[in-house]
This record gives structure tokens, C-alpha cells and sequence, in this order.
């Protein structure tokens, strides 16, 4: 290249920067714009770890420095997690999250893209849930190996902090039925309105008989001051972490009502993966 095509594209470049990067904050904007959003995280800037939104809390690195990735959704970043790590808040940190009571409302969202692990269990994506200590309160998974179940998306809130009475873990889950791929990006939401628990594939409620829906008027577990951290990509279970998510996410938001099916396939409309994922 000579030096006169060598200038025209560097002018190029510096002229669609700013455009690029408004388009992008537009696009995050929307989310942002969304009525109870708590915290979202989009991995964007020189803090990527901490939220925008009316809580910008911090996530701490739980096992070696994670990478940021310039492959994302909401704003062309991402975590790239391996098998081990694992993302976390202190529960003192966080009380805007710390959702509980008999008319609590969630809501969920993440980008993900996940990768093979090791060995076959159930991943999770974010949430307040502790199993070692009883305390569990809102999670969503993929690949819960409940009721015939596996790679789908899996909402589990509790109402009582421990197992679900006669069984030996928490079975209160809302699981759809379209199975999460590998190495390509996909929206997975969950939402709780104080009656029912549902999971969303791209967009969609992922209706499956018996189980998405999931009717649980039970309400969130408020464990107090003493419950559960806030983590991403593994949960506290057996007297130390674990089920952990590998691969990438790239985005993450919570609010503190639950989302409509309308607004959810809104979102997903606002955020296409189709080009991310070569399609």
C-alpha cells in the first residue's frame, strides 16, 4: 500500500471509529433503557468487570485472571472462562441482587457460548445460589441433568434454601427443550413472577411439556445477611465450587421483575446472532 491509500484508510478508520462506537452504546443503551434492570455486565471498557445500571457492582476473578475477549453481543466483548474459573460478588456487595421473598420477581439474561468440558455435569451461568449451605435463592444452568434432561436451559429459584422436599437436590426448575450447541452464541434468559419459573431459548419461551413453565408460588429463600455470593460460571456445592460453565459470555443482565415474553424476543431482536455466528 502506498502512502496515499496508507492515509485514506487510516482516515477511513478514524472516521467510522466513533460511529462504531455509537452505535454500539445505542445498542447497549436499550437494554439499559429497560424498566428494573439491576445490574448488566458487558465487558466493555477499562473496568469490563464492572455493571452498568443502577448497581454497578464489581465481579472479582475466583481462580486466575479471566480473559477479555473482543468476540461479544452486547458490545463486541466477552469473558472467555476455562474449566475452574469462576466469576464472583460477595454477598455484602451486592444486596441490590439479593432478590427473596414471597412476591419477588427475576429476571436473567446471558449470551453464551459454551465449550466441551472434561466431564458431564450441570453448568452455571449466574445466580445466588449456594448448595453447600442451604441457601440457595435464584440460578440459571444449562445442562441440568434432572427429569430426562440435558443442554437446555434450566431456571431454578428455591423457596426453601435446601433440597426440594423428599429428594436429595433442588428439583424446582423451569427446562425447555431445545438443546444449547457448542461453539455458537445463543440468548438463554430466565424469568420468575412469583407463580412460575420459565426459560428462554433465543428469544422464545422454550415451552416443554410439565416443565416450562414450571408453576412454583413458593416464592425466593431469603437466607439473610450469612446466604449465598453472587458468582458466574460455578456455584458452591459439595464444600467447594463447582459446576462450572466453560466458554464464553457476553453479556449479562439481571433485573428485579419479571420480563414479559414480548420484551424477551424484543431483546433478541435487538441483539441478532446471526452474524456472529456466520450465519
Amino acid at each position: 500500500m502506498n502512502r496515499r491509500g496508507f492515509l485514506q484508510s487510516t482516515l477511513l478508520v478514524t472516521m467510522t471509529m466513533p460511529f462504531m462506537k455509537e452505535k454500539i452504546s445505542k445498542k447497549v443503551s436499550y437494554l439499559q433503557s429497560i424498566p428494573n434492570m439491576l445490574s448488566m455486565w458487558d465487558f466493555e471498557g477499562t473496568n469490563p468487570l464492572v455493571a452498568k445500571g443502577e448497581y454497578p457492582y464489581s465481579l472479582r476473578e475466583g481462580n486466575g485472571q479471566v480473559p477479555i475477549e473482543n468476540d461479544g453481543v452486547l458490545a463486541g466483548h466477552s469473558i472467555n472462562l476455562s474449566e475452574g474459573q469462576y466469576l464472583f460478588i460477595p454477598r455484602s456487595e451486592c444486596k441490590g441482587l439479593d432478590l427473596h421473598g414471597k412476591e419477588a420477581e427475576m429476571t436473567l439474561l446471558a449470551w453464551v457460548n459454551r465449550r466441551f468440558k472434561d466431564f458431564n455435569q450441570c453448568e452455571t451461568i449466574a445466580g445466588m445460589w449456594n448448595e453447600t449451605n442451604k441457601n440457595r435463592q435464584y440460578c440459571m444452568f444449562l445442562n441440568l441433568g434432572i427429569y430426562d434432561s440435558g443442554d437446555q436451559v434450566g431456571g431454578h429459584i428455591s423457596g426453601v434454601g435446601g433440597p426440594t422436599s423428599g429428594f436429595k437436590y433442588c428439583m424446582d426448575a423451569a427446562i425447555g427443550k431445545e438443546i444449547i450447541s457448542y461453539d455458537t452464541w445463543t440468548f438463554a434468559a430466565m424469568t420468575y413472577d412469583g407463580r412460575e419459573i420459565k426459560s428462554y431459548y433465543n428469544g422464545e419461551l422454550d415451552i416443554r411439556n410439565n416443565r416450562n413453565p414450571y408453576p412454583y408460588p413458593e416464592g425466593i429463600y431469603s437466607p439473610g445477611k450469612n446466604g449465598a455470593d453472587f458468582t458466574v460460571g460455578a456455584v458452591d456445592r459439595s464444600n467447594e465450587m463447582g459446576n462450572f460453565y466453560s466458554g464464553k459470555i457476553g453479556g449479562l443482565a439481571v433485573f428485579n421483575r419479571a420480563l414479559t415474553n414480548q420484551e424477551i424476543r424484543a431483546i433478541h431482536n435487538e441483539y441478532p446472532l446471526n452474524k456472529l455466528n456466520g450465519e
